[in-house]
């Protein structure tokens, strides 16, 4: 299909080739490395673009792309989230009915975290979003939870994002719990599966794929990926999460996506997050 034939032009071959590594190995409990999957994601996106610092592949395929740099530099004068952290910000501290705000339920009182998710909760047994923890915490004070992917929950997490600009992601994977390197091991193995009617998975956009143009758009590197959430797309014309785009993802490469915040999504974002240790959060973003 046209699609695949666009993807397999000029960086096909290449990327298997550099990233067989990481890709190909490490598929078991036993084998997994998570650094070294982190270092050779670095590696290969140093050999591919040599001209882009590490540290600017937060601003995704802006980093890699100087005409989509310009107009993105140019939207960023005046940003299209800006009143969307604004209003974010006044639902953050707008009390429930029993009087607590969302600063009861986070260190810190919620302001300046969001490099801390995902994270492991050995109590509960999972990964655990921040979207997820701000609904828990609505339902703690006896609120109802807010509808994932966009609207009040993107709006409230993008202004936690704000409060965290430039903080340094440093997710970890407690090596005295073993079910945390599987839930790793389970987004990794989803990054790498191919699926759907058109057995594309995420690593042939994001990784092959990526500033390679499938018809008019030009897919962002995977490294650094997640670090730009909340995202205000010109496409949806509003702010969205990153589990929002996992699902639009899965559609437009013709898969069954899964629920927002379904272990999957859950676990992927943790591999991903993971993969951007060391960058740092630059949400919420813009793009087309």
């Amino acid at each position: 299909m046209k699609i695949i034939k666009t993807l397999s032009l000029g960086v096909g071959l290449m990327a298997v080739s550099q990233f067989a590594t990481a890709a190909g190995a490490g598929n078991t409990i036993e084998t997994v490395n998570p650094e070294a999957d982190r270092m050779a994601l670095q590696n290969f996106y140093k050999k591919r673009f040599p001209d882009t610092e590490l540290d600017d592949y937060v601003n995704g395929i802006y980093s890699v792309d100087a005409a989509s740099r310009a107009q993105w530099e140019e939207l960023e004068e005046f940003p299209p989230y800006e009143f969307a952290v604004e209003e974010g910000e006044r639902l953050f501290n707008e009390p429930f009915a029993n009087g607590k705000t969302y600063a009861s339920c986070f260190a810190n009182d919620g302001v300046g975290i969001r490099q801390n998710y995902p994270y492991w909760n050995k109590q509960e047994g999972t990964v655990k979003t921040l979207e997820m923890e701000i609904n828990e915490c609505r339902e703690k004070n006896g609120e109802k939870p807010l509808k994932w992917g966009k609207g009040e929950i993107a709006r409230i997490s993008a202004y936690m994002a704000w409060t965290s600009r430039d903080n340094v992601f440093d997710i970890k994977i407690p090596e005295d719990d073993p079910r945390a390197l599987a839930a790793y091991l389970e987004g990794k193995k989803f990054f790498y599966s191919k699926r759907g009617q058109l057995n594309l998975s995420c690593a042939n956009c994001h990784l092959q794929g990526s500033n390679v143009r499938i018809r008019a758009d030009l897919p962002s590197p995977a490294l650094g990926h997640v670090s730009h959430f909340p995202v205000f797309r010109s496409k949806w014309g509003e702010l969205g999460t990153l589990h929002r785009r996992y699902k639009g993802c899965h559609k437009d490469s013709r898969s069954k996506p899964q629920e927002m915040q379904s272990d999957i999504y859950r676990n992927l974002e943790y591999f991903q997050t993971y993969m951007s240790n060391g960058l740092v959060v630059n949400g919420p973003g813009a793009r087309k």
